[in-house]
C-alpha cells in the first residue's frame, strides 16, 4: 500500500524498504470516530507536508510507504501542495489552525517557530504516550510548552554552515578554515581563480540567513548563558561584538565580490548544483540538504564537505545545529489514536530506518535505538569531530522562544547591499522585540 502524494513538481525519491516493519508503542483503544472508521475499513489519515522541499517531501511519503505496508487499519496520505515561500506556508499553518482547516497531521518546525502557533490551545498533547519516553531530552525541549509536547522528529539534527567544494579546495592548495579571516582569505583565492566563491540563493528567501543563524555557535562560545539573557532582554545583536558579526559577515560576503550574479533569484537546488558540481567554493546550508546532493548528483556527493561559520582566533572552532522539523497534529483530528499510532511508528528505529533508507545518513537521530549507517556522506562524517569534541550549540531558535518574522527578509537586504550589517542587527533586533511582547515575554 503506498502513499498517495499531491505534489507541487516532480520529485527524484530513493529507494523504499519492502520489507514488513513491527509498530513500536501502539496507541489506546481509540475514540468513538476511530472505532467507527475501523468497522467501514481502514482510517485514512491526511499529513499536510506542504514546505515543496525534495528531502522533506522523500521522507513523508518514505515514512508513510513503510507505515502502510506495515499494517492494515490506517493508510497515511501525504499532501506536499502549498506554498514554497517560507512566510506564506507560516501564514497558511496559522491560518489552518486557527479556523479548524488542518488536516489530521502536519509537518512543521521544532524550536521558537512552534510557539506561533499557540500549540497549547490548537495541537494535539501527547506528553502521556510512552514513545514520548524513547525522545531525545533536547528534542523535547524544541517542541514541548509548560502545558505539553507536542510532535515527533521526521529527521536527524545536523550541522549548519559552509558547505564546500573538495575539487576547488585541493585545487587551490586550501585548507579548512578555522577563522572568519581565513575564510575570507580562502574566498578571495577562490574568487580569483575564477570561481564563485559564496554561493546565494534569494529566490529562496530563508536560505539567506543562514550564515547569521549558523553563526551563533560562535555568540554561545563566548558566553553560553546567551541565549537565557536574550529572551530576558538583557542582550541584543546590535549591541553586541559577538552577536553583530552574523550580520556584517553577510556584508562581506556580497562587498567583496564573492556571489553568483543570479543570486537575487537563485534558488536552494541552484546553490546546491553550483558546490556539488564545482561551480561555487562555498554554500551555506543546512545539513540536511545533504540528501538532495546525494539523490540529484550522486557522483559528486562525495565532493562536498562541511565546517561550521569560523568565529574569532580565540574561539575554538565549533558549529551550530539544527533539530529535524516534526509531525504535529491539530487538537482537533478527528483520529487521535490512529495519528498517535502513527506517531510511535515514526518515533521508533523502524521509522528511522525508512528515512535512513529514503535519504541516506544524514545526521543524529533523537530516538533511542537508531543508529545512522557505518559508511557515513562525507558531510554527515565532517559533523563527527564537532559532535565527539562536544563543539557544538543548538540554534538560537532551540533555546529561545525570541525569533523575529523578518530575519530572512533583513538577511536578504544585507546580503544584497541594501543596507549594512549593523543597521540589520538593529532592524532584526526592533522585529524580535515586537514578537517578544507579543508572546507576553517578561523584560519586554
Amino acid at each position: 500500500m503506498s502513499a498517495h502524494t499531491h505534489r507541487a513538481g516532480p520529485v527524484a525519491l530513493a529507494g523504499l524498504a519492502a520489507t514488513g516493519l513491527v509498530l513500536a508503542g501502539c496507541a489506546g483503544d481509540g475514540d468513538s470516530s476511530d472505532a467507527e472508521a475501523s468497522a467501514e475499513g481502514p482510517v485514512t489519515l491526511e499529513w499536510f507536508q506542504g514546505s515543496g522541499v525534495e528531502t522533506n517531501i522523500a521522507t513523508a511519503e518514505a515514512l508513510a510507504d513503510t507505515f502502510n505496508a506495515s499494517q492494515s487499519d490506517i493508510v497515511v496520505e501525504v499532501d506536499a501542495s502549498g506554498p514554497s515561500d517560507s512566510a506564506e506556508l507560516d501564514n497558511l499553518m496559522k491560518t489552518r489552525l486557527a479556523t479548524g482547516e488542518m488536516p489530521d497531521m502536519f509537518w512543521y518546525n521544532s524550536g521558537s517557530l512552534l510557539q506561533a502557533l499557540n500549540p497549547d490551545q490548537t495541537m494535539l498533547d501527547i506528553s502521556d504516550e510512552g514513545f514520548v519516553g524513547d525522545l531525545d531530552d533536547s528534542w523535547v525541549s524544541a517542541v514541548s510548552t509548560d502545558e505539553g509536547i507536542f510532535g515527533v522528529p521526521v529527521q536527524t539534527a545536523g550541522g549548519g554552515g559552509m558547505f564546500y567544494s573538495i575539487p576547488i579546495y585541493e585545487e587551490l592548495g586550501l585548507e579548512v578554515p578555522t577563522t572568519w579571516d581565513e575564510f575570507l582569505e580562502n574566498s578571495d583565492a577562490i574568487r580569483d581563480a575564477g570561481y564563485t566563491a559564496v554561493q546565494q540563493t534569494h529566490g529562496d528567501a530563508w536560505t539567506a540567513q543562514i550564515i547569521v543563524l549558523a553563526d551563533f555557535y560562535n555568540v554561545w562560545a563566548n558566553d553560553n548563558d546567551w541565549a537565557s539573557k536574550y529572551t530576558a532582554n538583557e542582550v541584543n545583536f546590535a549591541d553586541d561584538p559577538v552577536a553583530v558579526k552574523g550580520f556584517t559577515k553577510l556584508q562581506d560576503v556580497y562587498e567583496r565580490d564573492y556571489m553568483n550574479e543570479d543570486y537575487a533569484s537563485a534558488l536552494l537546488n541552484d546553490g546546491l548544483e553550483a558546490v556539488a558540481t564545482g561551480e561555487a567554493g562555498h554554500y551555506p546550508m543546512l545539513g540536511f540538504a545533504q540528501a538532495t546532493i546525494a539523490t540529484n548528483w550522486p557522483d559528486q556527493a562525495e565532493d562536498v564537505g562541511f565546517f561550521g561559520v569560523p568565529g574569532e582566533a580565540d574561539t575554538e572552532p565549533g558549529t551550530t545545529i539544527w533539530m529535524p522539523p516534526a509531525l504535529y497534529a491539530p487538537a482537533d483530528t478527528e483520529h487521535p489514536d490512529a495519528v498517535k499510532e502513527f506517531m510511535a511508528f515514526v518515533a521508533s528505529p523502524a521509522g528511522c530506518d525508512a528515512v535512513t533508507e529514503a535519504l541516506g545518513a544524514t545526521g543524529q537521530y533523537l530516538v533511542d535505538g537508531c543508529t545512522v549507517p557505518d559508511e557515513a556522506p562525507r558531510i554527515v562524517a565532517d559533523f563527527g569531530p564537532y559532535f565527539e569534541s562536544g563543539n557544538v550549540a543548538p540554534a538560537l531558535e532551540f533555546l529561545s522562544p525570541v525569533k523575529g518574522p523578518n530575519l530572512m527578509q533583513i538577511s536578504v537586504e544585507v546580503g544584497s547591499g541594501v543596507r549594512d550589517g549593523q543597521s540589520g542587527a538593529e532592524l532584526y533586533d526592533a522585529d524580535a522585540a515586537k514578537q517578544a511582547q507579543q508572546l507576553g515575554l517578561p523584560g519586554w
